[in-house]
């Protein structure tokens, strides 16, 4: 089998190959197994010393929950195969189904196959969210800070308990039991352990209404984990497990430490940890931090339809149950997240982002229904919407959406300026006041001609960081030569827009110099001035791509007229060094041509080339 070494001599190298080892494969010449083995066994002793066995987790299940609640509130459906769901998916199955392999997240006619007397109930989860919170209730007597993972799951610390009381973790498992049916009605299993992981094993093992007590010794967890199938283990799932088990041959917890020097080579580190943790028997023994809930969602399977008017309804009902459930917690978001899977089960989320926290129906449904109206027709068998972002979270509420092309060069500006420039600031497109040196009109804005800038004739050091006066040698726009409603300010090497630069009175021109007409002509201002002008034919169609966006799309359509954007100055700027460059050529060029001169090396093609708009921002930030 693979990951076995043979026995055969070396005459034949390939039959030594190993999954880790080998030196068939070449460059593997130098994997030394005695170095891999020893670092696996260093990694076990370390393990082993933070081993704690001062703690008593007791880890609570409620039997066959959701079928226990049906039966208990209808005793008519009592000794009978029922599962909670529908046709096309069963939530949970009484023990009396799961003697025909009828099971949970299966399919319900999958499950009518198997048991063909098989009772469905449609879910009621107000009732199941009820008698949860009754067991509860009695979680919090034994411990207030119980861990609660799901309705009808929660681990407890009871070694305070067991300690005030002088009592043993089964009597306090057994009375917690005791208590819950009292009090419910419904019947639960209880595992006791010294960490949270064995603990939700020990649940499990006499299901249903009992429980397993494992002693806080380390002869005894180590003996319950060497036989028990990895399997069994939270976090390890049927792909892991079969991974693990063909081609290691790992089936049993034991053997995770025998093969130690084989996880070590073939996982990272954190995986091999908790494999090797998983071997040694050892899991969480303190209680989790409380963690504030990161999203909310809700979602519901149907028959394939492609009734838009059924679509629309079945999302108003989905917007009222999240609105429902995020207001209980008082809970406002920003991301909305809508969940689609057609008739051929595929899956699409689309996402949406509110400029202010929202959690009302109405609000919801107004970025639910531009999303889902952007993707019919089609026909649906799932839908759920998913609010994430919460106001509890760190974010910095002064940009609520993410940063246009514009805003980036407005906010590198307002930094710039912080930082003890005093030059003229450029208008953000979004709105914003010009800052201009009082030596200039409100109506007028300047461009700064310090040497650390495009340089404009080589004006003299002494005007470093100045902006200039009105009537002094300067360069001003008119009206007419900004006309696209852009402007170009040249400061620290960097382009800035502005939608609102020209004035509403005529500003006289003074002066025009080679270089910066060049740079504020219509090639270099405007994007409406050029051949491939950006508009939206029949008002989503893009004129450049053909990229398709809905006129409701603002901020995509923001983000995407940004993109074009964004090529346009890519292309300027290498046209603006290869500009520069000839420039340069001509300047060395000598006035006579009566005695020919050496021609001068040239610089570096690198200049000219396409400049990567990352890169472009990279050198923004550093000259800024």
């Amino acid at each position: 089998a693979a990951g076995t070494p043979s026995d055969c001599g070396g005459h034949r190298p390939w039959q030594s190959y190993h999954t880790a080892y080998t030196n068939a494969k070449a460059g593997m010449e130098g994997v030394d197994r005695e170095k891999v083995q020893k670092v696996a066994e260093k990694k076990i002793l370390e393990l082993e010393a933070s081993r704690d066995l001062s703690k008593i987790w007791l880890h609570t299940d409620m039997d066959a929950f959701y079928a226990a609640v049906e039966t208990l509130e209808n005793p008519s459906l009592k000794g009978k195969p029922l599962a909670v769901g529908s046709m096309s998916m069963i939530a949970t199955a009484s023990y009396e189904a799961r003697k025909f392999g009828v099971r949970a997240a299966m399919p319900g006619f999958i499950g009518c196959k198997l048991c063909p007397d098989l009772v469905f109930v449609r879910p009621n989860f107000g009732r199941y969210t009820h008698y949860s919170g009754l067991a509860r209730k009695v979680f919090q007597r034994y411990d207030p800070n119980f861990f609660a993972t799901s309705l009808d799951e929660a681990y407890l610390d009871i070694t305070e308990v067991c300690s005030e009381r002088g009592i043993t973790g089964e009597e306090v498992a057994s009375e917690l039991r005791d208590a819950v049916h009292q009090e419910t009605g419904l019947t639960c299993s209880a595992g006791v352990a010294p960490n949270r992981m064995i603990a939700k094993v020990c649940s499990d093992i006499n299901k249903p209404n009992g429980q397993f007590i494992l002693p806080n010794d380390r002869d005894a967890v180590t003996t319950f984990v060497s036989t028990l199938p990895i399997r069994k283990i939270g976090g390890i799932g049927k792909v892991t497990e079969q991974m693990l088990h063909q081609v290691l041959g790992i089936s049993t917890c034991q053997e995770m430490l025998q093969k130690g020097a084989f996880l070590c080579a073939l996982f990272s580190e954190g995986s091999t940890d908790f494999f090797l943790s998983v071997g040694l028997g050892l899991g969480g023994t303190e209680t989790p931090e409380h963690r504030l809930r990161k999203s909310m969602s809700c979602e519901r399977t149907f028959s394939a339809t492609n009734d838009s008017h059924l679509l629309f309804e079945k999302l108003d009902n989905l917007a009222e149950n999240l609105a429902d459930d995020m207001q209980k917690e008082c809970l406002k978001g920003r991301t909305l997240t809508l969940k689609l899977k057609t008739a051929a089960f595929e899956v699409r989320t689309r996402a949406a982002t509110a400029q202010n926290y929202i959690s009302s129906k109405e609000d919801i449904l107004i970025y639910a229904k531009k999303l889902l109206k952007a993707e019919m027709p089609l026909s649906l068998r799932l839908m759920g919407l998913r609010m994430s972002h919460f106001s509890g979270e760190k974010d910095d509420s002064t940009s609520p959406t993410q940063k246009t092309l514009d805003r980036f060069f407005h906010s590198s500006d307002i930094n710039s300026n912080t930082n003890g420039t005093n030059g003229a600031s450029c208008i953000d497109v979004s709105g914003g006041h010009n800052d201009c040196n009082d030596a200039t009109t409100k109506d007028e804005c300047s461009i700064h001609d310090a040497e650390k800038d495009v340089s404009i004739d080589q004006q003299p050091s002494h005007e470093e960081n100045s902006s200039v006066a009105e009537g002094a040698s300067s360069v001003n726009y008119d009206n007419e030569a900004a006309s696209s409603s852009w402007k170009v300010c040249v400061s620290t090497s960097r382009l800035k827009f502005d939608q609102r630069f020209c004035s509403q009175e005529k500003v006289t021109q003074t002066e025009k110099f080679d270089e910066l007409g060049d740079l504020t002509s219509s090639k270099a201002c405007a994007s409406s001035s050029k051949p491939g002008q950006h508009f939206w034919v029949d008002g989503y169609i893009c004129s450049l791509c053909g990229f398709e966006l809905p006129p409701c799309f603002e901020e995509e359509r923001q983000e995407h007229s940004d993109f074009h954007l964004a090529e346009m100055l890519q292309q300027e700027e290498a046209v603006d060094s290869t500009a520069r460059l000839s420039k340069e050529r001509l300047a060395e060029r000598p006035c006579s041509t009566s005695t020919p001169t050496p021609k001068k090396k040239l610089k570096s093609s690198k200049e000219g080339k396409h400049i990567p708009i990352d890169s472009f921002f990279l050198k923004c930030n550093k000259n800024s």
